[in-house]
Formats: structure tokens, C-alpha cells, sequence
């Protein structure tokens, strides 16, 4: 196996691999811009993929230091991110939908809890309701304890990426869009605001 790339976080100043940091690149008018998939031409400065150290490095106009000049940086960087991190992640459902190793449903998700192999992980919408997810917890724990659940997104954004009305369950097999998904959402992870209307979502869901 390849050893990961690190990079410097022009914040901490630690060495991480590129997995656990974010890339910026320099656009044509002289502007930072954000360098999700780390293929921009050109030089590049790394940050660690959290709000709080993107946050900072911008305040502190930190990424000079990567590009040795004064570079401006875009007040919303940390925003940015985190909206290219969930388009990415979205995009990755769709493509597993398109190469079959995603299933949707409840029922569909129940028969492949109950297969032998066991999957990359489960997708629940954030606002779906609680009895479904419920059951579907009990299974996953029964038969494949620690499964990774993703329940960031909303029914209506998951049938959008999956090309559907709305979407609540959902199941990922192992495989390169699943890891490429959980590569995505450890980064995203950094970005995670607390949703205090997420329970009043559910219960209006089960209500409804």
C-alpha cells in the first residue's frame, strides 16, 4: 500500500496526511479558493478540516505562510468548505446509486442488514422518523455492530442526489465510494453545527 501524503496545517503547524487536512489553491485574481478534491494547478497551502483552524487561518491571515505572499482569503472560506464537502458527499451517493452498490428503501436496507457481507455504511435522513430508524438500529447492532450511520443530510437532498422524491433509508456497500464517503465525512465532521430542531423534525415526521 502507498504511504499517505502529509501536508503542514498552516495553523498548527503539524505534519497530517492529506486525508485529515483541506487545500486551498490561488485563483487567477490573486483570491484563495477552496481545493476539495486537491487537483487545482498550481501551489497550494493546507488547513486542517475543521471550522475553528479554518476560521483562524483566515482571521490571521495564515496562508501567506504556504504562499510565501500576501494572499486574500474569502471571509466565508470555512463556509465554502463545508457546502463543497456536502455536495461531494451527496455526489458520491449518486454515484453508488448509478454502480448498483446502494440500495434505498426500508425494506431494501432491512434485506441488506440481513446479507452476509457487511456494507460500507447506512444513510438515515435527518428528518426521518424515529420508529423506522429505530428498527433498523436494532438490526444494524445485532448483525453488524459499529456499522457507520450518516445522518446528516435531509430526505429531500438524499432524493436529489439519489434521483428520487425523498429518500430515508438507505445502505452503501463496501467498496471505493464508501470509503471515499467516510474520507469525506470525517473531514465534514469538523464542520458540524448542532441542529436543535432535528428531534422537533422527527417528531413531526412521526405526527405527520
Amino acid at each position: 500500500m502507498k504511504t499517505p501524503r502529509e501536508r503542514r496545517c498552516v495553523v498548527s503547524g503539524q505534519v497530517r496526511p492529506e486525508a485529515e487536512l483541506l487545500r486551498v489553491a490561488l485563483g487567477p485574481d490573486g483570491v484563495l479558493v477552496p481545493d476539495v478534491a486537491a487537483r487545482l494547478p498550481g501551489r497550494g497551502g493546507w488547513v486542517s478540516a475543521d471550522r475553528a483552524s479554518v476560521e483562524k487561518a483566515v482571521a490571521k491571515r495564515l496562508f501567506s505562510r504556504a504562499f510565501e505572499r500576501q494572499v486574500e482569503a474569502p471571509p466565508d472560506l470555512a463556509d465554502r468548505f463545508e457546502a463543497l464537502l456536502e455536495a461531494r458527499a451527496l455526489s458520491l451517493l449518486g454515484l453508488a446509486r448509478r454502480s448498483g452498490t446502494l440500495a434505498s428503501g426500508f425494506d431494501a436496507v432491512r434485506l441488506g442488514l440481513k446479507a452476509k457481507a457487511r456494507p460500507g455504511l447506512r444513510i438515515e435522513a435527518s428528518d426521518g422518523a424515529r420508529d423506522g430508524r429505530e428498527k433498523l438500529d436494532r438490526l444494524a447492532e445485532a448483525i453488524h455492530p459499529g456499522l457507520l450511520v450518516v445522518d446528516r443530510f435531509s430526505s429531500d437532498a438524499l432524493g436529489a442526489a439519489l434521483g428520487r422524491d425523498r429518500v430515508v433509508h438507505a445502505l452503501m456497500a463496501e467498496g471505493s465510494e464508501a470509503r471515499g464517503l467516510r474520507q469525506t465525512l470525517q473531514r465534514l465532521a469538523g464542520f458540524a453545527k448542532p441542529d436543535p430542531d432535528r428531534e422537533d423534525r422527527r417528531e413531526g415526521a412521526e405526527n405527520g
